[in-house]
């Protein structure tokens, strides 16, 4: 099911990485790595990503937030970081996953940025390096060591945490003397409120992110009741089962589309920001999802008419964000292995990641640096810096969550029953465990 799901993930790594920037794309007729003879004699490491490098001689470029921290590390070191870029037209019908995982299996490049579900799979296929051997690694936050350890390694290093919430009109919940809703019960009591007053589609919603309602709510008590390490174990054992913890989620996701607080045919055909944004910042809904960074953004809610808010999803531990990340990774068989490592190092020190924050006003990964983030987006902040989420993808776990639970989203919106979704969860557990 996961390969199924390309355009989403897509997405996340987007989310990260092209920051007003769009790729260019350099243009690889074939899979094999060549240096061009300028780099010959210099210190090489080799970066596959989905954005190209700049002009290194442009002074007039406005480079993304991980260019500069990548100019940070040629300074310091006296290498060059040499992009090989994945571009759709040089592919075709591969999806950038595909073409990572071909390349990390094959050992081609030295370091990657990779999506969740490929950190995962290299990382249980013993391809990527154990990351905890870096100096900054110790200022990790630690929801960025648990949702990145594959077999006690920890195989990958984000720039940005990038956490989900629910965007919210104030107004329109002052208007009808509403209070932001905690739990589930007082979420389906404000979308009753809305229905009845005229607002035809209460939650405006996409095919990509209303999993956030499903994640959110079955592993609330997982993240924050203590117990997490036994409750994976269980899960990866067979002990306990995924269907179990996600019946709740699907509940109330069925709930919100039978009660027309959902357009599930919309949601089914709509792309994220791009369906559901003209009727949110024209104020007919007064509610969507999306990322962190969208709040900021001017291309997707970041210049709204009305008091925006952004909140975490409702569970019965009250405002829950959902986290998730893409991260770099070094191969085990990086043929610049120490070159790569110290860029890295570099890469996620508290010096670049501050640099990396400031410009793109985001959460860092390490517990050092802070955002000074718009007053909206003050009430998803407070939580994860408290320690209070959920993780989107935790690649501890057998069966991968995001993409699955996306993709089986989907199938409910197109008419599938909660039991259904329910059994495919227990299909996906099976296959794990064999």
């Amino acid at each position: 099911m996961v390969i199924g799901l390309k355009k989403g993930l897509a997405i996340l790594l987007s989310v990260v990485m092209l920051s007003g920037v769009a790729a260019c794309g350099k243009k690889e007729n074939s899979e094999i790595n060549l240096i061009d003879d300028e780099y010959k004699h210099e210190k090489v490491v080799n970066l596959f990503g989905p954005t190209e490098k700049s002009n290194p001689n442009a002074d007039n470029i406005a480079r993304t937030a991980q260019e500069l921290t990548v100019l940070m590390a040629e300074e310091q070191l006296g290498v060059t970081v040499e992009y090989r870029t994945y571009t759709a037209e040089d592919y075709q019908d591969k999806t950038y996953d595909d073409v990572a995982l071909a390349r990390a299996r094959s050992d081609m490049d030295d370091f990657y940025l990779l999506n969740p579900d490929t950190i995962q799979i290299l990382g249980m296929e013993d391809k990527l390096v154990d990351l905890s051997v870096l100096e900054n690694a110790a200022n990790l936050r630690d929801v960025v060591k648990v949702a990145n350890t594959v077999n006690g390694k920890l195989v990958a290093i984000p720039q940005e945490v990038v956490a989900y919430g629910l965007f919210v009109n104030k107004d329109m919940f002052d208007k009808y003397d509403l209070e932001l809703p905690n739990t589930p019960e007082e979420f389906l009591e404000c979308c009753r409120v809305f229905k009845e007053n005229g607002i035809e589609t209460p939650v405006g919603a996409n095919r990509w992110w209303l999993e956030n309602f499903v994640l959110s709510q079955a592993f609330a008590d997982m993240y924050n009741g203590g117990n997490t390490e036994a409750e994976i174990a269980a899960l990866n054992s067979g002990e306990a089962k995924y269907s179990d913890y996600m019946r709740p989620g699907f509940e109330f996701l069925k709930t919100l589309i039978d009660s027309g607080y959902v357009d599930a045919e919309k949601a089914y055909t709509y792309e994220a920001i791009e369906g559901e944004k003209p009727d949110f910042m024209a104020q007919k809904t007064p509610i969507v999802m999306a990322y962190w960074g969208a709040a900021n953004a001017e291309t997707a809610y970041g210049k709204p008419d009305f008091n925006l808010q952004v909140i975490g999803f409702p569970t019965n531990r009250g405002q829950m964000p959902v986290v998730s990340m893409s991260g770099y990774s070094v191969s085990v068989n990086a043929e610049h292995m120490e070159d790569t490592l110290d860029t890295l190092n570099i890469l996620i020190s508290d010096e670049a990641l501050q640099l990396y924050t400031e410009t793109n006003k985001v959460i860092s990964p390490s517990k050092n640096v802070e955002v000074e983030c718009i007053d909206a987006l003050k009430p998803l902040n407070d939580r994860v810096n408290e320690g209070v989420y959920v993780l989107g993808s935790n690649a501890k776990m057998k069966v991968e969550q995001w993409g699955n639970t996306c993709l089986i989203v989907r199938e409910l919106l197109n008419g599938a029953s909660v039991d259904d979704c329910l059994a495919e969860f227990d299909r996906l557990q099976e296959g794990s465990l064999k």
